[in-house]
């Protein structure tokens, strides 16, 4: 049975807790004491806490003149210099064919969207020709909201590099630029806009 008198140990507690609010002495004396308390506490920290490493200069003996370390300063290094960043672009005419036909295939691909499609199924006919990263993206696309139901012309290399090729692929309703790139597994297109 629970203690339902004022000495029970809630009563006790609440006597403990309400000492220090019974005179404005009291209440001063205490904030006093917890003061106290926690300077004292941060010093002791501050005790235990182990020294800070001097700087180099002060370790090896040298001061300055005016007895006052200097602040130490790293040691500036020389870098190499660097050559300006600009991409290798070739001649249009060194776009490799393999890279245009992947634009082809792909954009027929973009292109074929019968009624009815699924994405999924839409996403199927595009693997074969995307990296694995970006068709991630295109499983967000409708094919529905594609306006473009076949391919008009054939690829045509906008900018070539070494390991990527843009190429232009008419449509029926739009010209798509798609971006080829050279991975392990052969050409992927990487991406596409508007042309």
């Amino acid at each position: 049975m629970p203690i339902r008198s004022p000495r029970g140990r809630a009563a006790a507690y609440r006597a403990v807790w309400a000492w220090p609010l019974r005179t404005p002495l009291r209440l001063g004396v205490t904030v006093l004491v917890v003061l106290a308390l926690a300077v004292l506490v941060s010093l002791a920290v501050g005790a235990l806490r182990p020294p800070a490493q001097a700087p180099a200069a002060q370790r090896s003996g040298t001061t300055t003149t005016t007895g006052v370390r200097a602040p130490a300063s790293p040691t500036p290094t020389a870098l190499p210099p660097v050559a300006a960043l600009t991409p290798t672009t070739l001649p249009l005419s060194a776009a490799p064919a393999e890279a245009l036909q992947v634009a082809q295939n792909w954009a027929a691909a973009w292109a074929t969207h019968p009624a009815g499609t699924t994405n999924q199924q839409w996403v199927d006919g595009l693997i074969p020709y995307t990296t694995p990263e970006y068709v991630g993206t295109l499983t967000g696309v409708d094919p529905a909201n594609i306006p473009a139901t076949r391919v008009t012309g054939s690829a045509t290399a906008t900018q070539v590099s070494p390991a990527s090729v843009v190429a232009d692929v008419p449509t029926d309703a739009l010209t798509l630029q798609v971006t080829v790139v050279d991975t392990e597994a052969g050409w992927r297109v990487s991406g596409y806009d508007r042309a």
